[in-house]
């Protein structure tokens, strides 16, 4: 495996422009649940005989905001009770490396940001959980640790409007200075772009990894599961991210050390 490790740092090490795909796995080594385990949020039906693509929509939030917010909390909860890992340190770490590094992701948590990562170079694609803002007047409200032990939804101080955060829900357009970041960048091609603990669901986050692979790039995926991507990268790191982003690092450390 030290081998593996070895042929992905020396990729990274040679290269300039790199993108590196964050997904829930990556959170999960924080004991973060992933997206199918929140609570059992994603495993069927919620407690009202819904799916949860439905109870946790932007439809949902404006037709019943006290049942949207009953599952936007579990996810609140879920990632106020854990913190940044290893994972996501070394990445922020490779960023000041490699001054054209860039991270995408879809994880909502803010793990990236608490870490260190630029966030002139962080895409958070799908938003994240914090502050909150009023839907009425745009006031901006930061205490989403306060208002999970309210009752919910929460309202504005100002103008007593539903609160939320600014994430995107199920049935919502993706942040457009966010995907308008992503194909600038795309548009200017990577040389080496690696998946860590994601799926790879969506095609706005496959697509710059087919493209990197298809123009000669170099692709990697670090998950321990066997997914879509995991025969068309590359290289295949089967381990969890936790166990193999700080080798990885002090890999591509020890390289420029020895130039």
């Amino acid at each position: 495996m030290d081998e593996v490790i070895a042929r992905v740092a020396q990729a990274i090490g040679a290269a300039e422009r790199i993108l590196i795909i964050t997904g829930a796995g990556l959170s999960a080594d924080s004991g973060l649940p992933t997206y199918r385990g929140i609570g059992g949020l994603y495993n069927g039906q919620t407690a009202e005989g819904l799916p949860i693509e439905a109870a946790l929509s932007g439809p949902m939030l404006q037709r019943d905001p006290a049942l949207c917010w009953k599952y936007l909390a579990e996810l609140g909860r879920a990632c106020l009770g854990a913190q940044a890992n290893a994972g996501h340190y070394a990445i922020a770490e490779l960023q000041r490396l490699k001054p054209q590094c860039w991270v995408l992701t879809q994880n909502i948590d803010g793990y990236h940001r608490a870490a260190g990562s630029p966030p002139e170079r962080l895409i958070e694609i799908h938003g994240e959980l914090a502050p909150l803002y009023c839907q009425s007047c745009g006031a901006i409200d930061p205490q989403l640790a306060e208002h999970l032990s309210r009752p919910l939804p929460p309202t504005c101080q100002l103008c007593g409007g539903v609160l939320r955060p600014p994430v995107v829900l199920f049935e919502e357009m993706l942040p457009e200075r966010a995907i308008n970041s992503l194909y600038a960048e795309q548009g200017k091609g990577f040389e080496v772009v690696v998946s860590i603990g994601t799926s790879a669901s969506f095609p706005y986050i496959v697509e710059p990894l087919l493209r990197t692979r298809q123009a000669g790039g170099f692709t990697a995926e670090i998950n321990p599961g066997h997914g879509d991507l995991s025969d068309v990268v590359d290289v295949h790191v089967q381990e969890r991210a936790l166990d193999v982003l700080p080798s990885l690092l002090s890999h591509i450390k020890r390289h420029r050390i020895c130039k």
